[in-house]
């Protein structure tokens, strides 16, 4: 791990800690936390393992939503979406771990909007890279960090929950 690699924890309690703020705000009454397969689904279970969320948790894998299958082909460990309830009017919190591109964020849109229509989407990251391809920020985000494009972030857990920089060969 390089020097320069962010505490995940660190970065974590800053994320609930703005989100038990925007929640207190009443803005997004009876939301439904969704974490990204798999890292977002860690962070988006410690959050509401913490957080007083009515509503049963979530989880998305969004394989099937994905745009670069001629790249990297079908991830061979998908598993299914688990949705507790249509997401029809309601205020949702996706939670993810990296953002970087926007574009699995695009994905995961994709992905709730099979199960309805949102009254909102909370996009909650715990670190964004800042290498957008597509129109997307993170309204609650853990921190950010510059890497060479030769690099990238990976989430490693469920526990302890750790950030790793990793060159692309080693991916």
């Amino acid at each position: 791990m390089s020097s320069n690699t962010p505490n995940a924890t660190e970065l974590l309690a800053k994320t609930q800690q703005e989100l038990n703020a925007l929640i207190a705000e009443g803005n997004r009454p009876n939301p439904l936390m969704v974490g990204i397969h798999t890292g977002g689904a860690w962070l988006a279970e410690h959050l509401y393992n913490e957080l007083s969320i009515d509503s049963p948790l979530g989880s998305l894998d969004i394989s099937f939503h994905r745009d670069d299958f001629d790249q990297s082909g079908l991830n061979p460990k998908v598993q299914p979406s688990n949705l507790p309830c249509s997401t029809e009017g309601r205020h949702i919190f996706l939670v993810d771990d990296v953002i970087m591109t926007g574009r699995t964020i695009r994905a995961a849109m994709n992905e709730l909007f099979d199960y309805g229509r949102p009254a909102s989407i909370t996009l909650i990251a715990l670190l964004d890279l800042q290498q957008r391809e597509l129109p997307v920020q993170a309204d609650i985000v853990g921190g950010t960090l510059s890497i060479s494009p030769d690099q990238t972030v990976k989430l490693t857990g469920p526990a302890p929950l750790a950030l790793e920089i990793r060159n692309r060969s080693e991916d």
